[in-house]
């Protein structure tokens, strides 16, 4: 198994011979290959839950439409990386092969660089969402206060991003964690669309900006609420009003944000 981190010794500036061993979070190059005869670029990775990733990254990327779909997922090592073989079905793979591949390697900061064209709203097949499930601000509060203790490879590494589902009343339920912001967030959406609770409604939150990639993805996953550490862009923001998602923003235990959707709100 791959490991998550590598322990290294560094030295303070100015003094040498003062060394402290600090654990320092990888990225592997992870190769994805769809049914053993279509390369599908290589994506830099945090190597820990990487079925997660897979099913969450096929959804977001609009390789699949549900979790049935996807057949197997088999990992192996390779030279300095892992190759993912992903079996999909037919239907699926006819459609990922009229696609234009990718033109570039994934890097660990950006979800749609090298591809073909920027999705738009327009793109997105599903209606605006509802304002009938109402999150309250207490629930918002309590899971922020708990995030920190459930990021432990950041508490590791100090380097990592965290993507988190909690319940309506705030208690946080599941965490993947990754080196990019997007490919915590797929991993994510995956381990919750291969536990079968994807339509389950509650709170994402993301230690992260909400950029436009981030934006896409959630709406894609169904997620009616987010609620992110750093500022949207305003792409992002533009998306998320057109979708009626609600978005909290500039996020701490004791200030946040609403910078749009607060009818799904209650104080």
């Amino acid at each position: 198994m791959t490991p998550l981190f590598q322990r290294r010794m560094v030295a303070p500036l100015g003094r040498p011979d003062e060394q402290m061993a600090l654990n320092i979070a990888d990225e592997v190059p992870v190769r994805m290959v769809f049914n053993e005869i279509l390369p599908h670029g290589v994506m830099m990775l945090t190597p820990g839950h990487l079925e997660d990733f897979v099913f969450g990254y096929c959804l977001t990327e609009e390789i699949i439409d549900c979790r049935d779909q996807v057949r197997s997922v088999t990992v192996a090592d390779c030279d300095d990386g892992l190759t993912v073989d992903i079996t999909i079905t037919g239907d699926c793979l006819a459609r990922l092969l009229k696609r234009a591949p990718r033109a570039q390697t994934g890097h660990s900061s950006c979800g749609i660089c090298g591809s073909d064209d920027i999705p738009s709203v327009a793109g997105i097949a599903r209606n605006p969402f509802s304002f009938d499930t109402q999150i309250t601000s207490h629930a918002v509060r309590r899971a922020l206060r708990d995030l920190d203790q459930w990021q432990a490879l950041n508490t590791s590494t100090h380097m990592v991003h965290g993507a988190a589902w909690a319940s309506m009343e705030g208690h946080i339920q599941m965490i993947r964690e990754d080196i990019g912001r997007h490919n915590a967030l797929d991993k994510l959406i995956g381990g919750r669309m291969r536990d079968n609770r994807l339509s389950e409604p509650g709170i994402c939150l993301l230690t992260s900006r909400y950029s436009y990639e981030m934006a896409l993805k959630t709406i894609r996953a169904g997620m009616e609420t987010v609620v992110a550490i750093s500022a949207p862009t305003d792409r992002a923001l533009r998306l998320a009003e057109q979708m009626n998602q609600t978005l909290i923003a500039i996020a701490r235990p004791d200030r946040q944000l609403v910078f749009c959707g607060g009818s799904r709100l209650q104080s």
